[in-house]
């Protein structure tokens, strides 16, 4: 794939819950290799546990297509005025090519105008996500271990698209996942 590739981003409804399943199990093995762990959530969830996700009213999954192949996607959860981005995947050979970045800007799009702050986690170990969120603007907070893994969230703060606020509390999203 190469920059000049086309790639749509739009909302992925429960009908294309197969194939998104089949997407995030791909992408996240890697994850699962990396922390010696089979049981990650994203490589545990049910098809019944991902469509009553996606019919979600406070959730927005949004979907990366190269012609009709999903190749990409993104789940953000809203409350009040926060959004929480989780399970950005992107298939195995496409990975490294921007589209996970694409899908992380894109998907502030989505978002209610009352969104003040995003966030965002990955494992500890997860050196490469990190990267990507702090160049995208996601400054680190806080780690967080549930149960075997050690969970690394990151933060931006948003106000008409900017950067703006970083005294923002950061006990209000400890334990939300």
């Amino acid at each position: 794939m190469t920059e000049s590739d086309s790639v749509r981003i739009d909302v992925i409804g429960a009908s294309q819950a197969g194939e998104l399943l089949t997407v995030r199990r791909a992408a996240f093995v890697t994850e699962a290799q990396l922390y010696n762990d089979p049981n990650i959530p994203a490589l545990t969830q049910s098809l019944d546990e991902l469509i009553v996700d996606l019919e979600s009213d406070d959730v927005v999954t949004l979907g990366a297509w190269e012609g009709h192949r999903l190749i990409g996607s993104i789940r953000v959860g809203l409350e009040g005025d926060k959004a929480t981005i989780g399970r950005l995947a992107v298939v195995p050979d496409l990975q490294g090519q921007g589209i996970g970045t694409q899908l992380l800007f894109a998907v502030l799009g989505y978002l209610p105008e009352s969104t003040r702050e995003v966030w965002v986690f990955t494992g500890q170990n997860s050196k490469h996500n990190i990267s990507m969120y702090n160049k995208a603007g996601y400054d680190y907070q806080f780690d967080q271990v549930n149960g075997d893994l050690t969970y690394a969230y990151l933060r931006k703060v948003l106000e008409s698209g900017a950067i703006v606020d970083d005294d923002a509390d950061v006990n209000a999203v400890r334990g939300d996942n």
